[in-house]
């Protein structure tokens, strides 16, 4: 973790001045369900335990091994992080699963999602905004220079609001959550950080535009989207939202590449800085975009996660260069 970490915050502190870097803390999925996206969660939950069962966390009775192991490793990678980013000053991401995207893959102790009982749901929202602050104030007193922005990362919300994901059985889908009472809960876990200290919160609904008018609903800072498959309507939805005052935080896809022409910075830059004309958004506004990296599939080496980072710097360069354009 720490070889990550000092690489992350190294590689983006040291970009040049044209664009500006933002470090993150980093998230290392292959040490297994206590270190990925939805065990980071449950490690940070308040008076909420958490237990692994056969199909991945679960809320428990009382906390366990499984919780312990968690609640260890986020304390490792802080203390990497510390050392990491001693004497760092200036933004610091912290990405975290939402509130609705984790009462979707937590289980009720006994039964199905906890995404089918409302009240669960509260809980755990409430839970998460006082378990992530409190993350947020170890954050800073490990980085005393950091800004914190927290990403929440909520890639089933859509799915949520639509009332598509299965039950437990598989044979039905479970009820649809409206979209303002989503949003409520997104909204509490966002002020329970920004009473912590956090500069801003940003919320990543994935791919699905349909996540936006709930995300915008939240009264957060920021919408984050996998910008790639964003259809003309989608990024209709996305021009109103940044009329309306939210800053875009636009996922690239990885960059295609050739064994004659390279690594393709343009096309990946194009994904973003095309629609956005075509919409009718000022180009102007491009200066105030944050370009996100996509996750690859498959493993990644960390030589892979580097050469990631340094060509969405480079792509960041161009859209900086046709936003003065």
């Amino acid at each position: 973790m720490l070889e990550a970490q000092s690489t992350v915050v190294g590689d983006l502190v040291d970009v040049s001045s044209d664009v500006q870097g933002l470090p993150f803390t980093v998230l290392l999925p292959d040490r297994g369900p206590w270190a990925d996206r939805t065990g980071r969660a449950a490690a940070l939950l308040t008076e909420v335990p958490a237990e692994l069962g056969p199909h991945g966390w679960k809320l428990a009775d009382r906390p366990g091994r499984d919780l312990t192991r968690a609640q260890a490793l986020v304390r490792e990678d802080l203390d990497a992080l510390a050392v990491a980013a001693h004497g760092y000053v200036g933004p610091l991401v912290v990405p975290v699963a939402g509130p609705m995207t984790l009462a979707a893959q937590l289980y009720l102790a006994r039964g199905d999602r906890v995404l089918s009982d409302p009240g669960a749901v509260r809980e755990v929202a409430q839970s998460l905004a006082v378990g992530v602050g409190e993350h947020v104030a170890a954050l800073r007193r490990a980085v005393p220079g950091a800004e914190v922005t927290v990403l929440l990362h909520e890639p089933l919300l859509a799915q949520v609001v639509a009332g598509v994901l299965p039950t437990f059985s598989g044979y039905a889908a479970l009820r649809a959550v409206p979209g303002p009472l989503a949003a409520e809960r997104v909204a509490t876990v966002a002020q329970g950080v920004r009473a912590a200290g956090a500069a801003g919160v940003a919320v990543h609904g994935g791919s699905a535009w349909a996540a936006v008018p709930a995300v915008r609903a939240a009264g957060v800072d920021g919408l984050a989207l996998a910008v790639e498959g964003l259809d003309e309507r989608g990024w209709e939805r996305v021009a109103e939202a940044v009329e309306g005052g939210l800053r875009l935080w636009a996922e690239l896809p990885p960059q295609g590449s050739s064994q004659c022409a390279g690594p393709d910075v343009v096309g990946q830059a194009d994904v973003l800085t095309r629609p956005w004309r075509s919409v009718g958004l000022p180009v102007t506004g491009l200066r105030d975009v944050v370009l996100l990296a996509g996750e690859a599939p498959g493993r990644v080496t960390p030589d892979d996660a580097r050469a990631a980072l340094a060509g969405l710097v480079r792509a960041g360069r161009i859209v900086a260069e046709r936003a003065e354009a």
